[in-house]
């Protein structure tokens, strides 16, 4: 395997990095290759994620139905706009 050396790590990406191992409780080399894995597709799946998936269908229709209601005004096109 290749080892590499990452250099010039800003403050605010250490700080999350830290964070991020802190969460995951693994250490900081394995975190890093995870979150490189995750980002470059090649993670559990293969498929990058925007963190949203759990959310995924939590919506009940009611939800969807509110929701649809204080939306519909974006749906109007203002004709005066697209002169």
């Amino acid at each position: 395997m290749k080892a590499l050396t990452v250099r010039n790590v800003d403050p605010a990406l250490a700080k999350a990095l830290e964070r991020e191992r802190s969460r995951r409780g693994s250490s900081l080399n394995q975190t890093v290759l995870d979150v490189l894995r995750q980002s470059l597709g090649l993670g559990v799946g293969g498929r990058r994620s925007n963190g949203l998936r759990e959310l995924a269908g939590t919506w009940s229709a009611k939800d969807k139905a509110e929701f649809d209601a204080a939306t519909q005004m974006f749906e109007t096109i203002d004709a005066e706009l697209w002169r």
